[in-house]
């Protein structure tokens, strides 16, 4: 397949955006069959790469914004939240320095279930209105993602991402953990 170089909503960039936003918010959607471990894997693996495609989106400005749509309910919401928190249960909460908030040296209270349905929210909007396979469609899908992973999801990735690598790495009894970082017996 040739690909196509008029047509900036078409282009690899955005496709390859499209293929792991879909592949996340499917992973996401029968996450309930898996085990914490296997979501917590997953999510360690996909999210360096959905960062990463987020930083290459190219910069679009809608001919007609009026296109743009939001799918996800309130209640789609809840219910992967709901359904991530009773999975990861006491290791769902954890303390970060969000520098969003007003006061940037004061720990807040995170949860990993929340910002990855919030992620999934995302996700799952840009995949549907992309879907409605209209230019002025695709072009809002594009500007409203680019504009979230600016001030929402790309904040989310960074938030979880170092508590779910020390989650697994702490599961893995097999790993030395050297008490003092100048030592190296």
């Amino acid at each position: 397949m040739k690909p196509n170089t008029d047509n900036i909503t078409l282009s690899k960039p955005i496709i390859e955006m499209v293929t792991v936003a879909n592949e996340y918010c499917y992973y996401i959607d029968n996450a309930e069959e898996k085990s914490k471990k296997g979501v917590f894997e997953f999510i360690h693996r996909i999210t360096p790469l959905l960062y990463l495609k987020g930083t290459l989106l190219p910069d679009i400005e809608p001919e007609y914004p009026e296109a743009s749509e939001r799918f996800v309910t309130q209640e789609n919401w809840e219910n992967i939240f709901t359904m991530l928190r009773d999975k990861f249960g006491k290791d769902d909460e954890y303390w970060i320095i969000d520098p969003q908030y007003i006061n940037e040296t004061e720990p807040l209270k995170a949860s990993i279930s929340e910002n990855l349905a919030d992620i999934y929210q995302d996700m799952k909007d840009f995949i549907m209105l992309f879907q409605k396979n209209t230019h002025a469609a695709r072009e809002c899908a594009i500007a409203d993602f680019k504009m979230l992973f600016g001030n929402h999801w790309g904040y989310s990735i960074g938030n979880i991402l170092t508590r779910v690598h020390y989650l697994l790495q702490e599961e893995n009894e097999d790993t030395p953990r050297a008490t003092d970082p100048l030592s190296f017996a």
